[in-house]
């Protein structure tokens, strides 16, 4: 017999089906060793920094959150791939003449070859005419037609997304 108690139990029977998986993961914090065990080495992990603001301290931090999350999964034994996506102000962070971590961003390039750097095109090439003369970038930097549409392909794609 369906009685009002029945209802209750299958309501909250079905809550918790849909709300267990959810909550597991956000109480998770760092997996543990059986978890590594379980996860395949082959799991691809990919991440965008944005930077779009000239100041030294925010991108000491998006180099920080790139070496941490690096370090991170090479300890899971998991690849990762990170793009650092500069664009307006934020492009002086691969500028060759204005860059205030060009040193750091050469120390880790050398070894970590799993971040990248990206360098918006419209924001150089409005740069140039605003200066009137050509904006060098670092070897390391890489051009893009865009940032923002750089970012925005990535994240149609499934990258993840951080201003940092």
């Amino acid at each position: 017999m369906f009685t009002f108690a029945t209802a209750i139990q299958a309501v909250a029977a079905i809550a918790l089906l849909v709300t267990a998986p959810a909550l597991a993961k956000s109480t998770s914090v760092k997996p543990s060793a059986t978890s590594k065990q379980s996860t395949s080495a082959k799991t691809q992990h990919r991440l965008i920094l944005q930077v779009n603001s000239n100041d030294p301290a925010m991108m000491n931090l998006a180099l920080n959150n790139a070496a941490n999350v690096v370090q991170y999964y090479r300890e899971l034994g998991q690849s990762v791939s990170i793009e650092v996506v500069t664009f307006g102000p934020g492009l002086h962070m691969l500028r060759d003449d204005t860059s205030p971590v060009k040193a750091r961003i050469e120390t880790l390039a050398l070894s970590t070859p799993e971040i990248s750097f990206k360098a918006c095109g419209n924001t150089k090439q409005n740069m140039s005419k605003a200066e009137n003369k050509d904006i060098p970038l670092i070897p390391q930097a890489q051009l893009v037609s865009s940032g923002v549409t750089r970012i925005m392909e990535l994240q149609e794609q499934g990258w993840s997304y951080v201003k940092p």
